[in-house]
């Protein structure tokens, strides 16, 4: 009678011996089970959680804790046959060394992303050169949605970045979401040197306080509350209106604070507000760059006006006796 045994064919085709191919086979049927419990949690409890932010967090938070279990399960599964755990650990660890330092740093970054939190999904970063709102987070990278690039403004330009986690280590992290979830922005309005400059600056200062105010009061209780956390020192929020003069007239410049996701908006807002406030008045226009002539013996003021060159045309004559 013939006798076939799985195990056997195994070991004379392969060369898996039988205590291999049971690790091999226990470590599956591990692993399996995991992901069905797994699957079965995201289904019946994870699946009903309604808030999006909480839904994404405790799914992931799943997937890390399965994932923990089932290497120390697979882990014990193949530990038994091994005889020196020193000898087995210092190899493997300087192989893993060699050849995934990359992935050991993006590890590395990961482990520091979820102990310190320099920022989560949802918050809007920049690291290096990229900006954007992060979207997914990896143990070996984590994903934003670009904005700015070629799009004027903050605005998304579409396009998802993948970000090694290595990236926290070698390029500086800014946060636009963390800390007081606002940023100052200027608004440059250039005014003729004949405008009545002091009226326009103070239209420009009415115009940001009634534009900023619901913004200001919010920041200002952020701020108290960031200073249990950082070293801040005390801030001005009120919106100001700095004076300087360049080549075409006399420069305004409304700082102002607004939320990181609506400088695009604030600013159209305000230049709108501007437009009505300076089309009402005949004494103030905007300046641009322009060539005029300017004759300083006509149009100076008269302490400052040029006197003519003494030249042999229009010298006094001196009379002979």
């Amino acid at each position: 009678m013939f006798d076939f045994s799985v195990t056997d064919w195994l070991h004379d085709a392969i060369g898996l011996s039988i205590e291999m191919q049971g690790n091999l086979f226990r470590s599956l049927i591990a692993i399996l089970i995991l992901w069905l419990i797994q699957a079965g949690m995201n289904r019946y409890l994870v699946s009903r959680i309604e808030e999006p932010a909480v839904r994404y967090r405790t799914r992931k938070s799943v997937v890390y804790l399965f994932v923990f279990i089932g290497v120390l399960i697979v882990g014990r599964i193949w530990y038994t046959g091994v005889r020196s755990l020193a000898t087995f650990l210092g190899l493997l660890t300087a192989g893993i060394a060699i050849a995934l330092s990359d992935l050991i740093a993006s590890f590395a970054g990961w482990l520091f992303i979820i102990w310190r939190r320099p920022f989560e999904v949802g918050d809007r970063i920049q690291v290096g050169e990229h900006s954007g709102d992060v979207v997914d987070q990896r143990i070996f990278l984590f994903t934003i949605m670009e904005i700015g690039n070629w799009v004027d403004a903050d605005q998304t330009t579409g396009r998802i970045i993948h970000v090694p986690n290595s990236k926290v280590f070698r390029e500086p992290i800014a946060n636009y979401s963390r800390g007081v979830h606002f940023i100052w922005n200027e608004l440059p309005i250039l005014v003729t040197f004949e405008s009545q400059w002091e009226d326009a600056k103070q239209i420009l200062q009415s115009i940001a306080e009634t534009a900023t105010s619901e913004v200001s009061g919010t920041a200002m209780v952020e701020m108290r509350r960031a200073r249990s956390r950082f070293l801040l020192g005390d801030v001005d929020l009120t919106p100001r209106v700095y004076t300087s003069v360049e080549d075409s007239g006399v420069m305004l410049t409304i700082r102002y604070i607004c939320d990181p996701r609506r400088r695009r908006a604030s600013a159209e807002t305000l230049w709108e507000e501007v437009l009505r406030a300076f089309a009402a008045r005949d004494d103030i226009d905007f300046a641009y760059p322009s060539v005029r002539y300017y004759d300083n013996r006509s149009e100076g003021k008269v302490g400052a006006r040029a006197t003519d060159p003494i030249t042999p045309a229009n010298q006094p004559r001196s009379r002979s006796s």
